[in-house]
């Protein structure tokens, strides 16, 4: 009495695997398609939204693609403290508003060697890779007097927006970084001018 239980279960299980053989298969084309021929769940590819470059009949223009509205800005982009953003407050270059840890300076090294170092060399001096290559042109040495005299916010404001030759790097670096740079510059030009007086004295044995 068992036996076709069995074998009918044995059925039921065989409709299913072949089921599902003919669902699998049947997502299988000949031609070369982006979306499968059968979609069981959309997983939102396709709602009420304008891609890039994309007409809409909703403007007059039919530009799908739109300018922000005036004075709005994008959430998280609020940049009220013109201080730590632009080195600058009420038109006068400002010290560095972060305060300078040696967790700061070791970032700032970093960041120093890989975008200032190519043509600043990593002592400062302006004799980096890209100027010993270059026809002609030499960097600024940032160890000089001359440079050593500028604000910390005009040093912020010269990584940001570039200088004659020099370009930004407003893109590439983040504001809190450009400060660290900013500090490490400034350890740059101490040691430049330091003397062995300087050393602490049980650190000297260590000097080369």
């Amino acid at each position: 009495m068992k036996m076709p239980k069995q074998i009918s279960a044995r059925r039921v299980a065989g409709l299913l695997l072949g089921m599902a053989l003919v669902l699998s298969f049947s997502g299988c084309g000949v031609r070369y398609s982006e979306k499968p021929p059968i979609e069981i769940w959309s997983d939102m590819a396709r709602q009420p939204k304008v891609e890039a470059q994309e007409p809409s009949a909703f403007f007059a223009n039919k530009v799908g693609s739109r300018m922000a509205v005036p004075g709005t800005i994008a959430v998280g982009h609020l940049k009220e403290d013109d201080a730590f953003y632009t080195g600058q407050q009420n038109g006068f270059y400002v010290n560095n508003p972060v305060p300078v840890t040696k967790e700061l300076l070791v970032r700032g090294q970093e960041r120093y060697n890989i975008y200032c170092a190519p043509c600043h060399d990593r002592t400062g001096s302006g004799r980096g890779i890209v100027s010993l290559r270059s026809q002609g042109w030499i960097a600024n040495s940032i160890i000089e007097d001359r440079i050593a005299e500028f604000a910390d916010g005009e040093l912020f404001y010269v990584i940001s927006n570039g200088r004659r030759s020099m370009p930004g790097y407003r893109w590439q670096v983040t504001e809190q970084d450009r400060w660290a740079i900013v500090a490490y510059t400034r350890a740059l030009q101490r040691a430049a001018i330091g003397t062995v007086s300087d050393v602490p004295a049980d650190l000297r044995s260590d000097l080369r």
